[in-house]
Formats: C-alpha cells, sequence, structure tokens
C-alpha cells in the first residue's frame, strides 16, 4: 500500500505562517490594542463570516503582503488545512461543508458514474447534511455570495432567512454583494429582490480568482501576488462592514482555500496508451460527456490524477494488479493508488480501482501545453491556506493544523450549535476560546 505524501513547505513558508499565527509581526503590530473581542462578555461568536478562496495554496502567502490576514492572523491562528484526495474542487468543499469525507457525502470528481456509464467531471452531490443546514435547523439565518456547495443544501435563492446569491463576476464583486447583505440592502437573488434585516447568522463568500489564474498560468503565474492582493484588500472591506454594521465584536471569521496548485509543462499520456497497451490493456481516456468505446477494457478519467476502471470481464484482482505495476513503471508517474489506499484517504467509494499520480511538471495530457498551465487533484495539493480569527478564538493560539473535516464542526462550536449530522471531523479546541470545544 502507497503512503500519501504532503506538499513540500519552504522555510521561508513556515517562518512567515509560524510567525503571523504567534503574533509575532511588526513592533507597530505588536503595540495594537487588544481587540474588542476581548472586552465581550462569553465565549461564543453570534456570527461566523466564512470566505472561500479556491486554489488558495498556502505558498502565496509568500508572494505578496497581505496586511488584513495579517492583521487578522494577529487575533487568531494561521496555517495549514489538509483536505481530501483527490483534490479537486466541489468534493473539497463538500467536506468542508459537511465536516464529512467523501466516503460518506459521496461528492466525486472525475469518475464514471455507474448509473449512466459516463463520464462524469464534477456534480454538486452532497449525501450529508451542511453547515448552513445546520444553521438554520437551531433558528440561524444564512446567506451565501456564490459559495455554491451549499446552495439548495440549506441556502436558496430568494430566502432572505437562507439566501443564496450567485453575481458572478470578482471577488470584489461578491464582497460588494456581502456588505450590502450585512447592511440590509436589496441584492438579487435568482429572479428576486431580496433584502436580509439583520445580519446573517453565518454569512459565506466563495472565490475562485486564484483558481482560475493557476489552472491558466500554473501556480507561479506572475499575476498570482495581485491577484492575492486583491483579495486580500476584499478580505479588509468585509471585516470593515462588520465594524460599521456593529457586529465585528460577535464575529469570528474563518477563511480557507480548498487545495493547492500545481503547474506543469509537459503531456505524457501518449506513453501511458503505449505502456498500458504494450501489456495487453485496451486502454482509453474517456473525456467528460462519454463513454467508453465498447472495446475498452481500462478507462482512464482524468482531473489531474488518472481514476482507473477496469471494466467487464477484465476487472478481476490480477489485472488490476497488472495495471498498477504498469502505472508504477512509467517514470512520470510518482504513485499509484489502490482501493485499499484510497479507503485510507475515506475517498468516494465510486472512485476506480487505481488512482495515479503524475510527477511534478507533467500532465496526463496526450499533448504539451503551448504554456505552463495549472492543475490539482493530487496529494501535493492536498494543503490550502487556513485561518480562523475573531469571536471565541484564542489570540494566542498556536499554528493551526486543520483538516476540512474540522471546519464544519469548529465553526458549529464558535455559534454554540450541534455540529453537522454527519460530520466526522474534530472540533479545534486548540484555536479557540477554553471554554468552547470542550
Amino acid at each position: 500500500m502507497n503512503e500519501p505524501t504532503s506538499q513540500p513547505s519552504s522555510t521561508r513558508r513556515i517562518s512567515r505562517r509560524a510567525a503571523l499565527a504567534a503574533g509575532l509581526g511588526s513592533a507597530a503590530a505588536l503595540a495594537l490594542p487588544r481587540t474588542a473581542w476581548a472586552g465581550t462578555t462569553g465565549p461564543r461568536a453570534k456570527h461566523v463570516v466564512l470566505l472561500g478562496w479556491d486554489g488558495f495554496d498556502p505558498a502565496y502567502l509568500d508572494l505578496v503582503d497581505t496586511p488584513h490576514i495579517d492583521e487578522l492572523a494577529r487575533h487568531g491562528s494561521l496555517g495549514t488545512t489538509t483536505g481530501v484526495f483527490p483534490s479537486i474542487t466541489n468534493s473539497s468543499w463538500a467536506t468542508v461543508a459537511t465536516g464529512a469525507w467523501p466516503a460518506t457525502h459521496h461528492n466525486t470528481p472525475y469518475f464514471l458514474d455507474p448509473a449512466t456509464g459516463l463520464a462524469v467531471s464534477q456534480a454538486r452531490t452532497m449525501d450529508a447534511q451542511s453547515i448552513a443546514e445546520a444553521v438554520t435547523g437551531a433558528g440561524g439565518t444564512v446567506a451565501s455570495v456564490q459559495f455554491f456547495i451549499v446552495q439548495n443544501h440549506g441556502a436558496v435563492f430568494g430566502d432572505p432567512r437562507a439566501l443564496y446569491a450567485q453575481p458572478g463576476g470578482t471577488s470584489t464583486v461578491r464582497v460588494d454583494m456581502a456588505i450590502d447583505i450585512l447592511h440590509g440592502r436589496p441584492v438579487k437573488s435568482g429572479s428576486t429582490t431580496v433584502v436580509v434585516e439583520e445580519p446573517p447568522t453565518l454569512l459565506a463568500v466563495y472565490c475562485d480568482q486564484l483558481d482560475a489564474l493557476g489552472h491558466s498560468e500554473g501556480s507561479v503565474s506572475a499575476g498570482m501576488g495581485p491577484t492575492l492582493a486583491a483579495l486580500d484588500a476584499d478580505l479588509g472591506r468585509l471585516v470593515q462592514a462588520t465594524k460599521d454594521v456593529g457586529i465585528y465584536g460577535e464575529t469570528a471569521f474563518v477563511l480557507l482555500g480548498d487545495h493547492g496548485m500545481g503547474t506543469f509543462t509537459r503531456a505524457f499520456g501518449g506513453p501511458v496508451l503505449e505502456a498500458l497497451t504494450a501489456a495487453g490493456f485496451t486502454p482509453e481516456f474517456v473525456a467528460p460527456g462519454r463513454a467508453p468505446a465498447a472495446g475498452t477494457d481500462l478507462a482512464m478519467v482524468v482531473g489531474g490524477v488518472a481514476n482507473t476502471y477496469l471494466l467487464g470481464a477484465a476487472r478481476t484482482e490480477a489485472n488490476i494488479a497488472r495495471a498498477k505495476a504498469v502505472f508504477a513503471s512509467i517514470e512520470q508517474v510518482t504513485q499509484v493508488f489502490d482501493r485499499a489506499d484510497l479507503d485510507a484517504f475515506h475517498a468516494s467509494p465510486w472512485l476506480g480501482d487505481l488512482v495515479a499520480e503524475p510527477a511534478d511538471g507533467w500532465s496526463f495530457a496526450v499533448a504539451d501545453p503551448a504554456d505552463p498551465a495549472g492543475y490539482h487533484g493530487r496529494t501535493a495539493e492536498m494543503e490550502a491556506a487556513f485561518l480562523i480569527a475573531g469571536r471565541g478564538v484564542r489570540a494566542d493560539g498556536p499554528p493551526v493544523r486543520a483538516r476540512h473535516v474540522d471546519v464544519a464542526p469548529t465553526i458549529a462550536a464558535l455559534l454554540g450549535i450541534p455540529a453537522p449530522a454527519q460530520a466526522e471531523g474534530r472540533v479545534l479546541a486548540e484555536s479557540l476560546h477554553h471554554l468552547l470545544g470542550a
């Protein structure tokens, strides 16, 4: 059985994260007055602001100054969160939202759908209660600004107490709407204009600019620093809005990414097909929306990693072992996970018999990209940035090492409500006020 690997961290990354999490900022920062949270009674938060920045690789924190992240980190904990495998967007956010592993919530990326026989890229499946449903079930209110994974799972178009809105556009557009919601201004929710009378218990905002740029140009894109700086500025505006409406001292903030980002410049899909064919298989890369050809006995659906299925009579333990050996013999393949490995990851049961990972710089595509491009899905991209701060959070907490499954239970603990029903993570008690998370 292969052991999963984690993303290597540079010394500089660790140094900055550790310094921020420990509150070791500039002399001016150390001279700041105690936050408003310290002067309030009781540890519970009345509000949580949840920000999801798709593709927020922890390495990006070294690219540019992020004064608003840094300011929150002085009043909480900054570190990382380890996600799910494969490290793909929808299944990652489903775990963040439910506190459950893919084996439980069943959101599965880049797979052969057993019901249709077609390859699927991503879907909205979520067979577990979300944190939005937990909040509304406890009598609270929710507003989700493009935090798509909770649409129809605790947030819907047109309901001011469980609002889903999808303005599109950049982070600036989405944060503008979140600010309007906090101020009780009219916002567009589907075809309806809605006014949220009071600041919601849970305000979730999703932004995907880092991920979009990463896919287009790779994690090495010269635009990554400026993009993060723009997101940080929007974070600052949202924090200021909580002050303007008088809830800052009652609000906890949770900011995280869903996965990291890798860069590739070379493709080796052709040699993969050749090696499998030479071993006696009839292999095929199956694009989303298509079914394997009639004669195919080994189908691969690629989303960063190659999710591999043995089909029909070819699906025997001997053939699975033989296919695994072929993948392992290919120089550009670093790891091959079998079903036992996938179960250890708590991965979806709808993944294939094997999942193969490409080496850094390589992809399972058939042709090289014209320019550097980005992907995720590998174990190397399971780590994302994570920040927790504000009401109920220890200002002197240690650097946080969260998992995606821990996020929803921790939000529930901050609010003093039951965790989502199928949650399998833990409360990050080490980051919270001593009266929380017991």
